[in-house]
């Protein structure tokens, strides 16, 4: 008895001020809905609340799986009669957990996963539940992608508010820069289309601001015609892992923007202590066969398996590395320069990895993203080009405190060689001067949205900016 009667006083629906809502009224939300009204008692629950992160353990009060953008606009209504702190669900697939919270309400939408596109018009509709996976399945069949992430299981939502980078960025931008317009919940429960026309400082504010401003039911994307790609991983030993990373950095001073390539520091799936390139063309595949010509004979590498793929096989090459379940936690830097001291802080701190899960990645954005003025989206690092990604992932939560440590000391240890910004995707844990340090000169601005759509603070578990007092 005492053991249940622990749990409910964990999971029970409770205000901010921990004060319990009374069942009837959660009763009357529940009759509103289309979708499912999810309770701690229900035997689906815990499955409910479980995201890919199992470092994420919390325990809300209800889940609402939202069918449609009406359960959207009930949810949020019911939240602010009874000022409930609010999550809300996308993907699941954000290392800091955000899609969840402890006794509050979490506004899931993972059964709303619609794609609809348009191939004449080079257009795709998708739904704010809609994973990577979702979205490559229907553009591929026409010869289209959107630029997105690297793992297929993410969540296009949280991806694109946060700016969103992968294989297409050096030569098509950001997710956030492909985005017509938004579609989306207020924190008033008002349904509104942002895009450059209609509410354009919103529009502003949403390619790169995070989730400070609404729901995002539907993104309007533009389609970019890659169909093929010439992908894969270029494999050297540890021992190489200097040498390897110079010749990466001086590769892609002038590789063409068809190139997007990053370089990793891992454990191959068989225990090799490895260093990786990992190169994505996405132009023409003969001209990327001579462009990459050099990429593959340095070394040589110990193994080369970079050929033709469609799209969506590049995109689902890592999913394997990144399973449901494992603990995670991560930071990042961006770099001005891969200078000779950073890269030898790279190759020290990998030694001290003591997870063969874990991985240090360079990731190179240099191209398209830079030509948008830091002013012209939330997205303030544009001059950026290197991302240093620091990844930490175990199975054993005994051994959490370890992992932690060092990603955190890691991350120390390259600060006084950041630019000061940090891709908040990125980041298991984001204080408010990192959040503000990220947003730069935008973050006034960004202030002024919050204060316009949101200035209570309902949406507060993202990457949260302050409203303009």
């Amino acid at each position: 008895m005492f053991l249940w009667e622990d749990t409910m006083a964990k999971t029970e629906l409770q205000d901010r001020n921990s004060a319990r809502i009374d069942s009837g009224k959660i009763d009357e939300f529940a009759a509103t809905l289309a979708g499912r009204l999810i309770r701690p008692t229900d035997p689906d629950y815990d499955a409910a609340r479980r995201i890919w992160n199992a470092a994420i353990d919390k325990h809300p009060g209800l889940i609402v799986r939202c069918l449609g953008v009406a359960d959207v606009v009930q949810a949020v209504k019911f939240a602010a009669a009874n000022d409930l702190l609010v999550a809300v669900r996308g993907g699941g697939h954000n290392v800091a957990g955000r899609a969840l919270c402890d006794n509050g309400l979490v506004i899931d939408l993972s059964a709303m996963r619609g794609v609809l596109v348009d191939p004449e018009a080079r257009t795709v509709r998708v739904q704010g539940g809609a994973t990577l996976g979702d979205l490559d399945r229907e553009t591929h069949l026409h010869g289209l992608a959107v630029p997105m992430g690297v793992v297929s299981k993410t969540g296009v939502a949280g991806l694109t508010l946060g700016g969103g980078v992968g294989w297409l960025v050096r030569k098509h931008g950001l997710s956030c820069d492909n985005v017509i317009s938004f579609e989306l919940v207020t924190a008033k429960g008002e349904v509104v289309t942002a895009s450059a026309d209609k509410h354009p400082e919103l529009f502003w504010a949403l390619r790169g601001g995070g989730g400070n401003f609404g729901i995002v039911t539907c993104f309007t994307f533009r389609a970019q015609p890659v169909s093929t790609v010439l992908g894969g991983l270029l494999v050297h030993s540890r021992d190489k892992a200097g040498e390897m990373l110079r010749f990466y950095r001086d590769f892609m001073a002038t590789a063409p923007e068809e190139l997007t390539a990053y370089a990793a520091i891992l454990t191959t799936p068989d225990g090799m202590p490895a260093v990786a390139m990992v190169p994505c063309w996405c132009g023409d595949i003969d001209a990327g066969e001579r462009a990459l010509a050099p990429l593959r004979a340095y070394g040589p590498p110990l193994a080369d398996v970079v050929q033709p793929m469609p799209f969506p096989a590049m995109q689902q090459l890592f999913d394997g590395a990144f399973p449901d379940g494992t603990y995670n936690y991560w930071k990042a830097s961006f770099v001005p320069k891969l200078s000779d001291t950073v890269i030898d802080l790279l190759v020290e701190h990998s030694s001290l990895m003591r997870s063969p899960l874990s991985a240090i990645v360079v990731e190179f954005y240099g191209g398209a993203p830079g030509r948008v003025g830091a002013s012209e989206s939330a997205f303030a690092q544009r001059e950026a080009e290197f991302n240093i990604g620091i990844m930490a992932q175990w199975t054993d939560p005994t051994e959490t405190a370890m992992h932690v440590g060092w990603v955190r000391d890691t991350y120390d240890a390259f600060e006084p060689h950041s630019s000061g910004m940090h891709l908040l995707n990125f980041q298991s844990e984001a204080g408010d001067d990192v959040v503000r340090a990220a947003f730069g000169k935008n973050y006034a601005r960004l202030s002024d949205v919050k204060r316009k759509y949101d200035p209570a603070n309902f949406f507060s578990l993202n990457q949260n900016i302050k409203a303009a007092g």
